[in-house]
């Protein structure tokens, strides 16, 4: 999730634990544990694609914050020994570990348990999602104005979590509704990823991906009965096996689990995450390899500019979101990335 949502999360368990004993100078400890795992941006791993896939590694696996919240409590403890060692260890440990949590619940990936497996990655929330943040950001300011109002940040904290709860429903609800129409487009054994559209876990996206094609549609719970409009986007199997013995191909290919669209721009073979943003405004892409001829050198990945949204997407969506567009063309809100009709 975004750095305001975990630093009001983190602020609202650490008020909800220990607000009595540490007053207002609880919420900071909590914001400031609950940006903690983020740091690792700061990190160069030396590449594009590696930092990249790196980030939400280590600092978010559940086998490396465990310990960690030991060490850091008995520090605090040794601060502040007015508060105990056990609750220091609760406030501690449920701010670092629901950080990584909360992270699984997004799109991008979250390796819950580096350095084995590949990264988690529920698609049922947004990393933006102001219904989820708002009840935490109440609980605080409630907390701040008068504090210690555990039982208001307690509210909050039950409130967000049941609309975490709620996203994971509505994601359950969405794919069964794409499903068959999916099936009777021929992309029934597809891969399929269904995830929430910016802002909102009202209208959704899904994504359904063969070897040779990729299909897009919009869907959600002010569409009634109305027919989904498939998009399809055709996908390069040879340029995708070209580079697929690439070390950095082979690494975005995990990381991604093969939800990406190869193009030639140029000379150069590019790479891009199809899971985040729309069709035409994918924000991370990598050259991967140089084509000269029937030769193909590999790389230094490095990440190409993320391309504009249209101005004029933000009604599109709001429109869409509230049923007055029965259909949504991801191609309307921004340039294409590749040809076709919707």
């Amino acid at each position: 999730m975004d750095s305001i949502t975990q630093i009001a999360l983190g602020a609202s368990i650490a008020g909800a634990v220990a607000g009595k004993a540490l007053g207002r100078s609880a919420l900071l400890t909590g914001a400031v544990l609950g940006t903690l795992p983020d740091l690792d941006v700061l990190i160069d791993y030396g590449t594009a694609v590696a930092n990249f896939t790196q980030h939400r590694g280590f600092s978010h696996s559940l086998l490396v914050l465990a310990p960690l919240s030991l060490l850091i409590a008995w520090g605090l403890s040794r601060w502040q020994p007015k508060v105990s060692y056990r609750r220091w260890l609760a406030l501690v440990g449920l701010v670092l570990l629901t950080h990584p949590l909360l992270d699984t619940f997004t799109t991008y990936g979250t390796q819950l348990f580096w350095p084995f497996g590949r990264p988690l990655a529920i698609n049922s929330i947004f990393i933006i999602d102001p219904l989820y943040t708002l009840p935490l950001l109440l609980g605080c300011l409630a907390f701040l104005v008068r504090p210690p109002a555990t039982k208001t940040l307690a509210l909050s904290l039950m409130l967000s979590t049941l609309y975490l709860g709620w996203s994971v429903t509505a994601q359950h609800w969405i794919t069964e509704r794409v499903k068959p129409a999916l099936a009777a487009a021929g992309f029934g054994n597809a891969a399929l990823m269904v995830q929430p559209m910016p802002f909102n876990t009202a209208l959704w996206r899904a994504t359904a991906i063969t070897d040779e094609t990729r299909v897009e549609t919009v869907t959600g719970f002010f569409d009634g009965d109305n027919d989904l409009t498939l998009e399809r986007f055709a996908r390069d199997p040879e340029l995708a096996q070209s580079v697929s013995h690439l070390p950095e191909a082979r690494q975005l290919d995990w990381f991604t689990n093969g939800f990406l669209h190869y193009e030639l721009r140029g000379q150069q073979i590019t790479a891009t995450d199809i899971r985040l943003g729309i069709p035409g405004a994918h924000p991370f892409t990598f050259a991967l390899a140089e084509v000269q001829g029937s030769d193909l050198t590999a790389l230094p990945s490095g990440q190409l500019p993320r391309p504009a949204m249209n101005p004029d997407a933000l009604p599109v969506l709001w429109s869409r979101l509230t049923g007055k567009t029965p259909a949504l063309c991801l191609r309307t809100l921004s340039a294409p990335l590749e040809g076709g009709n919707c």
